[in-house]
C-alpha cells in the first residue's frame, strides 16, 4: 500500500536524521559541536492517562552524550489540539535526556506554517512560560540544485523539489534530485517519486513526469528504479503519447502553442525528434524556440 505523505516524511527523518541538522541551518539556528546524529524513541511517556508520541525524535550526541535534542512533528493541517500536546513532547524529551530541546515544525504549506509557528504559553499569571516552535515552511526550504548535495541528502532533494515547484531553476532542482537517486535502492526512490507527484501542483505533474521519463537518461545509473522508470519511458514511445507529452508540459508552463508548431508536433512520427522536444519543452520560454 502507498505511504501517505504524513508517513513519507516521518521515514525520511527516522532513516536519515542527519536530514535536520540542514534543515535547523537553514532556520538560523546555530547547532552545538557534534559528531553524529542519531534518531531516539518517539514516545513522551508522561505520569498520565494519556501517552503522548512525537513523529521523530533526534538527538546530537558529542563523545557519547547528548547535546541536543530534537522533537520533530509533520504537520500537513491545522489541528487545535496539537497547542496543548507540543509542549508536553518538549518538556518529557528534556527531562528524560536532560538536555535542551528544540521542537521542529516541519509544514507543506504557508497557511500551515504560520498557525503552528504561534507562541505556546502556558501557566498563568506573571511571568508565563512560552514555547516558540521552529517551523520549516515551504519557502524555509533550502532550494538544492548542487549534484553533491543531494547525493549526500538525496531526502533534502525532495523536500526542495516540493517546496520549490515553480522556482526559475526548478529544473536543476530535479536534476539534482536525479542525481541524489542515484544512492537510493529502488523502494525509497519509488516511493519519493509517488511523494513528489502527490505533493506538487497539478499543473507541474506533467512537466515533473516527462523530466523523469526523459531527464533520466542523462544520468548512468545504476539502481533497479532508476533503469525500470528509463525503460517504462521509452515503452510509452509511441508518437502519439510523445506528441500528447509535449504539448501537456507546454501547457502546464504557461506556453502558449501556435497552430503551426501543435502541428508540427503532432504530424510528427521521428520517435528520437519527439523526445528531444519532449526534453526541450522543460526549458524554452515559446513554442517557437521548440523547432529552432
Amino acid at each position: 500500500m502507498p505511504s501517505t505523505p504524513h508517513e513519507v516524511v516521518i521515514d525520511m527523518f527516522t532513516e536519515r536524521p542527519g536530514l535536520v541538522a540542514p534543515l535547523l541551518s537553514a532556520l538560523g539556528c546555530e547547532l552545538p559541536v557534534y559528531d553524529t546524529v542519531k534518531t531516539r524513541s518517539e514516545r513522551a511517556a508522561v505520569v498520565a492517562p494519556t501517552e503522548y508520541y512525537a513523529d521523530a525524535v533526534v538527538a546530537f550526541e558529542r563523545g557519547g552524550a547528548t547535546v541536543l535534542a530534537v522533537v520533530v512533528e509533520i504537520q500537513l493541517r491545522r489541528d487545535p489540539d496539537k497547542l496543548w500536546s507540543w509542549p508536553v513532547y518538549t518538556a518529557s524529551l528534556r527531562a528524560r535526556m536532560k538536555c535542551p530541546v528544540l521542537l521542529l515544525i516541519v509544514c507543506p504549506d504557508n497557511g500551515t506554517a504560520k498557525w503552528a509557528g504561534q507562541p505556546l504559553t502556558f501557566g498563568y499569571g506573571s511571568p508565563s512560560t512560552t514555547l516558540r516552535p521552529l517551523v520549516l515552511a515551504p519557502s524555509s526550504v533550502p532550494v538544492v540544485t548542487d549534484p553533491d548535495t543531494a547525493t549526500e541528502f538525496p531526502e533534502l532533494a525532495v523536500l526542495s523539489a516540493v517546496a520549490h515547484p515553480q522556482h526559475p531553476d526548478h529544473t536543476q532542482i530535479w536534476r539534482a534530485l536525479a542525481a541524489g537517486f542515484r544512492t537510493l535502492g529502488e523502494d525509497p526512490a519509488l516511493r519519493y517519486h509517488d511523494f513528489i507527484l502527490t505533493m506538487l501542483p497539478r499543473a507541474v505533474r506533467p512537466a515533473w513526469e516527462a523530466f523523469m521519463s526523459t531527464g533520466l537518461r542523462d544520468y548512468d545509473f545504476t539502481s533497479d528504479f532508476a533503469r525500470k522508470y528509463v525503460a517504462e519511458g521509452r515503452a510509452e514511445g509511441r508518437a502519439q503519447g510523445e506528441a500528447e507529452s509535449i504539448l501537456t508540459v507546454l501547457d502546464a508552463r504557461g506556453i502558449d502553442v501556435p497552430d503551426r508548431v501543435q502541428e508540427t508536433i503532432t504530424s510528427c512520427d521521428d520517435l528520437d525528434q519527439l523526445r528531444k522536444w519532449l526534453r526541450r519543452a522543460l526549458e524554452i520560454n515559446r513554442a517557437d524556440e521548440l523547432l529552432d
